[in-house]
């Protein structure tokens, strides 16, 4: 296993989406984030089910700065409980988990 890590969230609009992106990479808590547009998301929310449009983020981070990494999500995204689920890296490129942790402070 490395110390690289896959963060998930998502953001209410594209615009939102691409300031949480922004702001990640500028920070230099993640090395890339991905926009995945316009997913349709089900889920419970004060026990009822509700549908709705969001963008996925796919943040390419560090162990060490996945706390960072989920304040500033916090920070940033104007849901009231925003998702934040980090998820190992196993294995990978050589080159391409360097490249994140020369990227991540």
């Amino acid at each position: 296993m490395t110390d690289k890590r896959i963060v998930l969230s998502t953001a209410g609009s594209e615009l939102e989406a691409h300031k949480i992106a922004q702001a990640l990479v500028e920070r230099r808590l993640a090395a890339c984030v991905n926009i995945v547009g316009r997913i349709q998301s089900v889920y419970r929310w004060k026990g009822a089910v509700e549908n709705a449009s969001e963008y996925l983020l796919i943040i390419k981070t560090t162990a060490a700065a996945f706390p960072r990494v989920r304040d500033a999500v916090r920070e940033l995204n104007s849901y009231q409980l925003p998702e934040c689920v980090m998820l190992n890296i196993e294995d990978g490129s050589e080159n391409y988990l360097r490249w994140i942790g020369e990227s991540v402070d």
